[in-house]
Formats: C-alpha cells, structure tokens, sequence
C-alpha cells in the first residue's frame, strides 16, 4: 500500500478538528479525575493512597502500553483503532458507574479507559503526521490543546453533573459524551490510494514464478533432489507392462506424470518456504541484537540518562497536583462559597496556555532548550513545595496556575530529545521516555496518598513531591552543564546486514 504525499492543508485540517474533539472527549474525564476522586473517597470509605490509584493507572496505562499502542496502529490503522478505542473509553466509563468497590474501578476506569486513551493518542498522532509535513508542528500543537481543553471543561461539567445526577449519572453521562468519538472516528480518511486491483489466483504449477530468485547453492540443492524424485519416477515407469494394456498404461502414464509434476511443485515450494523462514528468522534476530545495541548505545549518553531520570521523578512530583487539589483545598479548610472557578479547571487552562508559549519560545534559536526545560523544573518543584503554605483559594488559584504552566513543558519535551539523541534516534529514545514517564505517572498519586494516610496531611507529600522534581532539574542541569559532547556526537550506525530471502508478490 503506497502512500500519498502529505496535503499539508485540504482535508488534514478536518483530521486536526476530529483529533483535537477526539483528544478532548477521551482524555477529559481521566484528566480531571480529581472532581470523581472526592466522590470516591466518599462512596467506598478506602484510603487516599489506593483511591488514588484509579487516576493515576487512568494517566499511566497508554504511556506504559505505548508500544503495544503503535503496533496496533500500524497494523489496523487509525481508523478502526480510534473506532474501537471510542467503545473502550465510553464502556469503561458507563461500566464504572456500576462499580461496586474500589478494585472494580481498577479494572472498568485504570485499565480499559486508559488503554483506550493510549490507542486514541497513538491514532490521532499518526494521523496527523500523515497528511502534514511542512505544517506538523503546527497541526500537532493544536491537536495536543484537545486534552488541556478538556480537562478545564470537564472538571466544571463533572462538578455540575454529580450535584445534579449523582456520581453514577455523571459517569454514565460522560460515557454517552464519549461515545462522540466513533463518529470523529469515522471521518479519519486514510491517505492511501485505495484504488489498487486485488491479485488473480493463478495454477498450482505457476506459484514458483512469484517468487524472487534466491541462493544458488540452495537452488542446486533443491534441483538434485528433484532430479533422483523424477529418476525414481521414470524407474517405476518403465516395468509397467506392453502389449494389450497399452491403453491402461498410457492413462497410468499420463496420472504419474500429473502425479511426479504435482510433487516438484509441492517439494520446490516447500523447500522455498523454509529458506525464506530461516532467513527472515535470522534477520528478525539480528534487528532484536541491533535494538538492544542501540538502547545501550543510548544510555552511554550522560544527558539522555540524565534525562530519563528527571521524566521519571518529574511524573511522579508533577502529576499529583492535577488529581488531589481538590482535595487539598477541603483538607485546607476552604469553603466552597470560596470557589470561582474548580481548581483542576484553572490548572487545565493553564497547561493549554503553557503548551503554547513554551512551544513559542523553543522556536527561538536564541533559547536553548534544555535549559528551559530545566527552568521549567526547577520552578515547577519551588511551585510544589510551596502548596503546603497555601491556605487560602487565592494561594492556591495561583499555585495551580503556576504548576499549569510549568506542566505544559510537554510541547517542548520532544525538542529536548531530538537535541539529545538525534533525529535518527527520536523514536527509539521518545518511546523509552515515554514508557517510564507512564510508571511515574502511575505511581505519584498513589504514593502521595500514602503519605496522607501516614501522617493525616498534605504537607510532606507535597515536600516529597517538589524534592522529586527539583531532583530530577538538577541531575539534568549537571549533565547538560558537564564538559562533554555526547549529547552532541552523532551515534554510530550500525553496519547494514543483508538478508536475502523470497517474498511472495501477493501476500
């Protein structure tokens, strides 16, 4: 299937609105959890740590099944995949306001929900990448605000729908909301010339044709075999008897013939099969050794290990704020009359704005971009520690619009990868980070609700948390400032191996 070259612009801009609805429905329940959270600790009466962890495998799950996510995309495409995954969101939520206890949730709201989160990003991404090139950066962007929107609208709506309906027709509601994206789904045009003839079935005796010529030696080898095969044939042919059985010997003659033809065929075809799997078995071996290869090769590099470190304990400090200032703010004496706006709404917000002013200020040759992503940390962190003296809506208003911002140093992350590791070697190290930025997303909630049930506060789980993230910006800044060019040196390619095998032209 052959791709056409990327509009960048005629129908990709409905790919961006479908994306950006589809990012917007899916991600903003997971994202504005905190409202449900509240409810929860309500309704099954478990601690904070253990509630914490249906947010926080609802956020941690696609980035740790990030890989499966792209396998599926690239085998299905993203249309059935975003088809599919619209069912998974919309069933995981409508199944999870039946739940009956916490570890029910588990399952209906952490795992099919944000499996099916995961698949949605991985679908709307590749999409996107597709029909622009000039414009991706753009169109990227503007798709990656689908889920900060949501997560200001949703955190409002879900307040809204539990005063009204309650926790369980909130959740059913939502649900029948996701269930937008099949149609958002639907207009997901693949960009493929689908056009293309289906192969003719040919006779059983032309299947060697469609076959490329492969190893002489194996070639001769399978020949001499055919040779004695046939030599045995015309042996057995010969003692059959003469005189009045010409005819029955002449139709014996003709069905051994068809009969020895039939068997080349079988044993030629069998014999290329098998060198063909032995073949793509050795060069499936050898990408296994070259991947492994390449993953150490890039930990060698001291500012990607460094950087590997400071997404993992940024997932961990960073992400808990989103799910637990509601609570915080009830933990803090603060009055609901207080409330202008929900706390995860402004937060919401804020990332939306972040996403686009640091993306902004990363365009700028003048800026390095590792070291604003270092500020970004490092901030982020004292915005942190801070939250523990905030005992007020005013404090905290602004400390969730600080922590906002600083949250959307995710539109620059990729930039910081690319000057790490190379643009040849963004996939491989992007899809790494990812994956361990998912175990600290899963993992930061649950341990900062641990905390509370320690010590019936917030205080050091929000010291735990800024010391993370302040952890994670100076290993970083160290390794950038370290007099060394690893981050810079081009990593060695490896040899290319070449493996000869056979295709069949109409697989």
């Amino acid at each position: 299937m052959e791709f056409k070259k990327s509009p960048d612009g005629g129908w990709g801009w409905m790919i961006v609105l479908v994306s950006f609805f589809t990012q917007f429905l899916c991600y903003g329940s997971p994202l504005a959890v905190g409202v449900l959270y509240i409810e929860w600790l309500d309704a099954f009466g478990e601690g904070k740590g253990k509630t914490a962890w249906v947010g926080s495998l609802a956020s941690g799950v696609g980035l740790l099944a990030s890989p499966v996510c792209s396998l599926c995309v690239s085998s299905f495409g993203a249309r059935p995949v975003t088809i599919f995954s619209g069912f998974m969101v919309a069933g995981g939520l409508m199944l999870s306001s039946f739940a009956p206890n916490i570890y029910f949730l588990f399952f209906s709201y952490g795992i099919v929900v944000g499996l099916g989160c995961g698949l949605l990003y991985t679908a709307t991404v590749t999409i996107t990448c597709q029909y622009f090139d000039s414009r991706r950066g753009l169109a990227l962007g503007l798709i990656s605000t689908g889920s900060s929107v949501g997560l200001f609208i949703y955190a409002a709506l879900q307040k809204l729908l539990i005063e009204s309906y309650g926790l369980d027709g909130c959740l059913l509601i939502v649900g029948a909301l996701a269930l937008n994206i099949l149609a958002c789904g639907s207009l997901m045009r693949p960009l493929h010339a689908s056009a293309c003839p289906l192969p003719e079935k040919t006779a059983l005796e032309n299947v060697p044709d469609r076959y490329s010529i492969y190893n002489e030696k194996e070639k001769n080898l399978e020949e001499n075999i055919l040779e004695k095969s046939c030599g045995r044939e015309e042996t057995c042919q010969s003692t059959l008897p003469s005189g009045d059985w010409k005819q029955e010997s002449l139709l014996h003659k003709n069905l051994t013939t068809a009969h020895t033809r039939e068997t080349e065929t079988y044993k030629k075809k069998v014999a290329e099969q098998t060198y063909f799997c032995k073949q793509l078995a050795k060069r499936k071996w050898q990408l296994y050794k070259n991947y492994c290869g390449e993953t150490v090769t890039l930990f060698k590099n001291k500012v990607f290990l460094a950087l590997f470190i400071a997404i993992f304990l940024f997932d961990i400090g960073g992400f808990p704020p989103s799910l637990l200032m509601e609570d915080v703010a009830r933990s803090s004496n603060v009055k609901e009359e207080e409330f202008i706006m929900p706390l995860i709404s402004i937060i919401g917000i804020m990332t939306t704005v972040g996403k686009l002013l640091l993306g902004i200020l990363a365009d700028f040759r003048w800026i390095n971009t590792l070291y604003l992503y270092v500020a970004t940390l490092i901030t982020m962190g004292l915005a942190l520690c801070a939250i523990p003296f905030a005992k007020s809506y005013v404090t905290l208003a602004i400390l969730s619009a600080i922590v906002g911002f600083l949250t959307g140093n995710w539109s620059i992350f990729p930039y910081v990868t690319t000057k790490t590791v190379g643009i040849e070697k963004l996939a491989h190290a992007y899809g790494i980070l990812m994956f361990f930025a998912g175990l600290g997303s899963s993992l930061g909630p649950p341990i900062v609700g641990w905390f509370f049930d320690w010590t019936q506060t917030y205080d050091i789980a929000f010291y735990f948390s800024g010391f993370c993230v302040l952890l994670g910006g100076f290993i970083l800044l160290l390794a950038a400032l370290s007099p060394c060019d690893t981050c810079n040196k081009q990593l060695p390619k490896p040899a290319p191996v070449t493996f000869l095998y056979k295709v069949a032209s109409n697989v």
